[in-house]
């Protein structure tokens, strides 16, 4: 029975060093990644999710978790209420798009791992991610 591995950029190998190998059809890959949440509202436990499939943004996984982040334009960057600190793993979502930082300028206390949580889908892959949550009191939205 072959071993196999599964290297970063998604490809599968018998063996170290050894080319690509084609799966057979019935063979399927699961991607799955871990976030954790954490917040600066007083009160709130940090939260940690597992099992998270990828093609999601973090801000659908967060209200699919009952997490609350304000999302005023309906997920199509159109507004700053979705602001997140994206901590660790920013090589799991797409890159900062012009549109993106033109909203997150207006965001409350912008900083240089500032993301909007509807622009931050999750790709194909699997790894760790760590999400500040800003205080969402402060915030006027959904």
């Amino acid at each position: 029975m072959n071993k196999y591995c599964l290297s970063t950029n998604g490809r599968f190998f018998t063996e170290v060093g050894t080319d690509s190998l084609t799966l057979p059809p019935h063979f399927t890959v699961t991607f799955m990644y871990t976030i954790k949440f954490t917040f600066e509202q007083k009160g709130l436990d940090p939260i940690t999710l597992e099992n998270v499939a990828p093609d999601q943004s973090i801000l659908e996984v967060a209200l699919e978790n009952n997490i609350e982040l304000h999302h005023n334009c309906g997920m199509v960057c159109a507004c700053s209420t979705c602001h997140i600190y994206l901590q660790k793993g920013e090589e799991f979502v797409p890159e900062l798009s012009d549109r993106e930082e033109d909203f997150i300028d207006r965001a409350k206390n912008p900083k240089l791992n500032s993301r909007l949580g509807c622009q931050c889908v999750l790709i194909n892959g699997s790894g760790e991610l760590e999400v500040c949550v800003p205080d969402q009191s402060l915030i006027h939205g959904e």
